[in-house]
């Protein structure tokens, strides 16, 4: 790689990172390249950074297009297309859920819903589905949870991120007030 040392350490480490994440290494060193380069970088630009042939530079582009995790960008007087990341972190985050809940979760729930339509046939099957309904009912509740969340303005999802514990705190605080009030409007017996 012709790159500083600090960027290097960070690229190879997204690329192993990728791989653990189901992505191709080179993928993930190609998004770590352009996520902390400080201007749009051309496929040439890429190939001499990384060292790695031009075919699997436009393969992993096309991917991470496909993901919308690049941004497309021309520069006067040139020809090629350069690329970059959405200048915003959090931006990136929820592209990254929105897809990986498209490519991965909503598939899953289709798959649920259309096993627990079936008449099951004998009592494995029964006790099977029963698992699967936890399992998709689970799923339906982080999806929805998901969906109001994702509609959160940055800086109150930073808020809710650092909450962290004190949610547990609060949840607590809120059944013992509940508590009380049931308490207080039960009938007296005498």
């Amino acid at each position: 790689m012709n790159l500083p040392p600090l960027l290097q350490s960070f690229v190879l480490h997204f690329g192993e990172m990728g791989s653990r994440w189901g992505i191709n290494r080179t993928v993930g060193q190609i998004y770590a390249l352009l996520y902390a380069s400080s201007q749009p970088l051309c496929a040439d630009d890429i190939v001499e950074a990384l060292s790695i042939s031009r075919s699997n530079v436009s393969m992993s582009l096309r991917e991470l297009q496909a993901w919308n995790l690049v941004v497309m960008k021309h520069i006067p007087d040139d020809r090629r297309d350069y690329f970059t990341t959405p200048d915003d972190v959090w931006q990136i985050l929820r592209t990254l859920a929105e897809e990986r809940k498209k490519r991965e979760v909503d598939p899953t729930l289709s798959v649920l819903r259309e096993l627990l339509m079936q008449r099951p046939g004998s009592e494995e099957e029964r006790h099977a589905q029963a698992r699967l309904a936890e399992m998709q009912s689970l799923i339906e509740q982080l999806t929805k949870w998901y969906d109001d969340v994702k509609h959160l303005e940055t800086e109150q999802l930073a808020t809710l991120l650092t909450l962290g514990a004190k949610v547990t705190k609060l949840l607590d605080a809120k059944d013992r007030i509940v508590s009380l009030g049931r308490k207080r409007t039960e009938p007296k017996t005498s």
